[in-house]
């Protein structure tokens, strides 16, 4: 059910904010432009505001749908997990409504997470998929565990820990290069509620490996990655899709593209759709 709709022109592009029923609660999300789909997905502790940049130009050739993630941005928080299959059905929620039929697929970090388990239940919708800053493979022991420890901090000190979280994903120079756009996206991810902040945690620690569901989805296909990530390993991730039909691209920066190799990004996506 659809239960509001505002629109108003941005660079002479309409743009439809709407909120959807979803489990009784809503989902958050921004249709613009005309043409193939592009859905793009945030990650963790961002909302659909990061790819504000990105939509004015993307949405002059495409029909461009940004969503909120379960307990991100005006999205609701449902439960104390949101597994990745959670924040997959509220997708379908939104393109089944929509009556989006197939769809290239961006998503950012946990949005790339969240696009896979999408591809696995629909791989029909699937025209193309980039992972950007993301990756296939499912937390190792060490990495569960620092959500774990992150999860036990956040519940006395969550402010703080956002702070330090958001910090981890900049190198120091990135940080002083892009302040205003740095403070700007650390604000948002300050309004990311607890419980929000610790369903997602819980749910990306339950996501398993989808290398297999990505090396054979027949769609195009590509990983963005940034070459000091602190995140994810390139080297790795490059060595493992060698002879595959995974496109591959590194830029020069870390964890958050968006910001950090914007006009490149924006280079490869416009190519990639």
């Amino acid at each position: 059910m659809l239960v509001m709709i505002i629109g108003r022109t941005i660079f002479k592009i309409y743009l439809c904010i709407m909120l959807l029923e979803f489990k009784n609660s809503t989902i958050h999300f921004t249709v613009t432009g005309k043409g193939k789909t592009v859905v793009l997905l945030h990650g963790f502790l961002e909302t659909l505001h990061m790819w504000q940049t990105l939509v004015p130009e993307l949405s002059k050739t495409h029909h461009v749908i940004c969503i909120d993630l379960l307990g991100h941005g005006k999205t609701d928080c449902l439960s104390y997990v949101h597994t990745m299959d959670d924040m997959a059905k509220g997708i379908l929620t939104v393109l089944y409504h929509l009556e989006v039929k197939s769809a290239y697929f961006i998503g950012h970090s946990m949005g790339g997470y969240t696009a896979l388990a999408l591809a696995e239940k629909a791989p029909q919708l699937i025209k193309g998929l980039c992972l950007m800053n993301s990756t296939y493979e499912a937390d190792d022991e060490e990495r569960k565990e620092l959500r774990t420890r992150a999860i036990e901090m956040a519940k006395t000190n969550y402010k703080s820990l956002v702070r330090m979280s958001f910090a981890n994903l900049f190198t120091t120079a990135s940080k002083l290069k892009f302040l205003s756009e740095y403070d700007a996206a650390l604000q948002l991810a300050l309004q990311i509620p607890l419980q929000s902040f610790i369903a997602a945690q819980e749910g990306m620690k339950l996501r398993p490996n989808r290398f297999e569901v990505f090396k054979n989805l027949k769609a195009s296909k590509l990983i963005i990655l940034g070459k000091k990530d602190s995140l994810i390993h390139s080297n790795k991730i490059a060595t493992q899709i060698k002879n595959t039909a995974i496109d591959f691209e590194e830029l020069s920066e870390g964890h958050m593209s968006h910001i950090e190799n914007k006009s490149e990004l924006s280079y490869l996506l416009k190519r990639f759709i």
